[in-house]
C-alpha cells in the first residue's frame, strides 16, 4: 500500500469511527433514560489511533479505573472519585484504537446478581424496559455493560466477573459474555471485590467483535501479580489449537460434556427445551455428546459466598473515610478521639446494605471462632471442585499439581455445555429478595472457583421474539466452559453456535 492509499485508508477508519461514535451517542441519548446502563458518557471524542480496534466504541464497567471519567463503583463511598491512573485494560484498549464511550452501571462494588444495588438506580433490561412499572432485570453485577451492548449503545463492553457477573447479564440480555481464564486479562486498576476470583470480562453482540477485543487485552502484565506468564499462556493455547485444528470447519470428534448437576429442578422448562435443541444441532454438526458428573457442584455456591465475602471484608477495610473513601463528618454523639467511631460512621453511610451484609459475613468467616469451620472448609471445597474439572477435561491444567486421571466412569471431554442461568430475566419487583439474588449464580460459580474460561452464548426465543410476559420470548444463554487457557477454543465453539443460530 503506497503512502497515498495509506492516508486514504486511515481517513476512512477515522471517518467510520467518528460516525459510529456519533450514532452510539445518539442511541445513548435516546435509550439510556429508560435503560439506565450508563452512569457517565465520555464528554469528548477519544483520541483516535490506528489499531485492531479502530472503529469500535467500547463501554467500561464503573469499577475499572479511568482518568477521564469518575470511577464510583456505584457506591456513595466513591461517589466523586477520579483515578489518577488508567487500568491496564484501558491503556490496551486505547493503544488498539478503541473509543471508550463511557462508564456503565453495576451493583455496588460488584456485589449482586440483578443490578439493583446501585446508587445510580437499577439497570432495566433493554428488551422490554417498560413492560411493567419497573421493567425486568438486566442481571448483575455487570448489568450496565450487558444492557449497553444489547441496546446498541456500543459495540462491546468490559465487565468484571467474580461469580457470574458477566455471564448472567449476558444471558438475561441476549448478548455474548466471556469470563476468561483467571490471570489472562490484567486486573491492575480494577477495584477489588475478591482477588482470587475477580476477572475482567467482555460483552459483545457478535463473536468476531469479542475476539478482537480479547486479542487486544489478553496480555501479560507485570503490574498484576496474578497475570499468567506468557509461556504458560502459549502452551495452553497451543494444546487447545491442536484439538480444534483437527476438526476443520466442522465439530467432528469434539467431545462436549453435559454435566448432570447443572440441570436442577429450578431450571425453567423453556430453558431446558432450548438447551436440548442446541445439543441436537451440535450432534448434527458432528460433536460427540457425553453425560458427565461433577459431584462437588452442590457445594459450590455456599463455598463461593464464604470465600468472596471474606476477601471482600479484607479488601474493603481500606475504605475508612480518612485514607480512602468519602469522609462523613462525625455527629455530636461521636467520640472524635476514637478513630474506630469515625471509621464506622463513614462506612455506615458510604456502604449500601448489601455490601455491609457481605462485609459482616466475611469478617465472621475470618474470625478465630469460625475460620476453621467456614473459611478453611470453603477452601477445601474449592480444591475439590478444581479436581472435579481436571478429572473430566482431556486437556491438562497447567496450574494443577495432579494430572488428569481418565477412567471409564468419567470419560474425558473438551468442553462443558450447560445453561448460563436457571431462568430468563426476572422482574425488578422480584429482585429485592437476597435469596432470589444469591441463587441466580448457582450455575456460574463453579467455573469461577476453578478459574476456568466460560462463554455465555445467546439463544434467542422462538422466531427471535422478545418482550412481553412470556418467558418463551426472552433470550437465554448457554455456557461453554473449557480447561484453563483454552479461551480461543471456547470462543471458536461459541462462533459455531453463533453460526447455527443464524441458519
Amino acid at each position: 500500500m503506497n503512502a497515498s492509499a495509506t492516508r486514504r485508508f486511515s481517513k476512512t477508519l477515522r471517518s467510520r469511527s467518528v460516525s459510529a461514535r456519533c450514532e452510539h451517542r445518539e442511541i445513548i441519548s435516546e435509550k439510556n433514560p429508560s435503560v439506565n446502563a450508563f452512569v457517565n458518557v465520555s464528554p469528548r471524542p477519544a483520541s483516535l489511533r490506528k489499531g485492531p480496534l479502530s472503529g469500535l466504541t467500547i463501554a467500561v464497567k464503573d469499577n475499572i479505573a479511568t482518568t477521564t471519567l469518575p470511577t464510583t463503583c456505584s457506591s456513595d463511598m466513591l461517589r466523586d472519585f477520579v483515578s489518577p491512573f488508567d487500568a491496564t485494560v484501558i491503556r490496551l484498549l486505547q493503544e488498539s484504537g478503541a473509543d471508550i464511550i463511557g462508564k456503565t452501571n453495576l451493583d455496588e462494588f460488584g456485589m449482586g446478581s440483578l443490578n439493583v444495588n446501585s446508587i445510580h438506580g437499577p439497570v432495566r433490561n433493554p428488551f422490554d424496559p417498560s413492560s411493567t412499572l419497573e421493567g425486568r432485570s438486566a442481571g448483575g453485577s455487570s448489568g450496565g455493560s450487558a444492557a449497553a451492548v444489547a441496546a446498541g449503545m456500543c459495540n462491546a463492553a468490559l465487565g468484571t466477573d467474580t461469580g457470574g457477573s458477566v455471564r448472567l447479564p449476558a444471558s438475561y440480555c441476549g448478548v455474548f459474555g466471556l469470563k476468561p481464564s483467571y490471570g489472562l486479562i490484567s486486573r491492575w486498576g480494577v477495584v477489588s471485590y475478591a482477588d482470587s476470583l475477580d476477572c475482567v470480562g467482555i460483552l459483545a453482540s457478535e463473536l468476531n467483535t469479542m475476539q478482537r477485543v480479547f486479542n487486544s487485552v489478553a496480555k501479560y502484565d507485570s503490574m498484576d501479580p496474578t497475570s499468567a506468564p506468557t509461556e504458560i499462556r502459549l502452551s495452553a493455547s497451543n494444546f487447545a489449537s491442536k484439538v480444534m485444528s483437527s476438526k476443520g470447519t466442522t465439530l467432528n470428534g469434539l467431545r462436549i460434556g453435559i454435566p448432570q448437576e447443572y440441570f436442577p429442578k429450578e431450571v425453567s422448562p423453556d430453558i431446558l427445551d432450548r438447551v436440548r435443541g442446541v445439543v441436537t444441532q451440535l450432534k448434527e454438526r458432528g460433536a460427540t455428546i457425553i453425560p458427565v458428573s461433577l459431584p462437588s457442584t452442590s457445594y459450590a455456591l455456599s463455598a463461593y459466598y464464604v470465600l468472596a465475602s471474606a476477601e471482600a471484608s479484607s479488601n474493603l477495610a481500606r475504605y475508612d473515610g480518612v485514607q480512602y473513601g468519602s469522609y462523613v463528618k462525625p455527629g455530636l454523639d461521636t467520640d472524635k478521639t476514637k478513630t474506630a467511631q469515625i471509621y464506622a460512621r463513614s462506612r455506615a453511610t458510604g456502604f449500601g446494605p448489601e455490601v455491609q451484609k457481605r462485609i459482616l459475613l466475611g469478617t465472621y468467616a475470618l474470625s478465630a471462632d469460625a475460620f476453621d469451620n467456614y473459611f478453611l472448609q470453603a477452601q477445601r471445597i474449592r480444591q475439590v471442585i478444581k479436581d472435579d474439572f481436571n478429572r473430566i477435561f482431556r486437556i491438562p491444567n497447567y496450574f494443577s499439581d495432579s494430572p488428569c486421571h481418565p477412567n471409564e466412569i468419567s470419560p474425558t471431554i473438551d468442553v462443558l455445555l450447560h445453561p448460563s442461568a436457571i431462568r430468563t430475566a426476572p422482574l425488578l419487583t422480584e429482585s429485592r429478595s437476597n435469596l432470589n439474588s444469591y441463587v441466580q449464580d448457582v450455575l456460574t460459580v463453579p467455573a469461577s472457583l476453578a478459574g476456568l474460561p466460560a462463554l455465555s452464548v445467546p439463544i434467542p426465543g422462538p422466531l427471535g421474539n422478545v418482550g412481553g410476559g412470556s418467558s418463551h420470548s426472552w433470550p437465554i444463554g448457554i455456557s461453554i466452559v473449557g480447561q484453563w487457557g483454552t479461551d480461543d477454543m471456547v470462543l471458536a465453539i461459541g462462533k459455531a453456535l453463533e453460526d447455527l443460530n443464524k441458519t
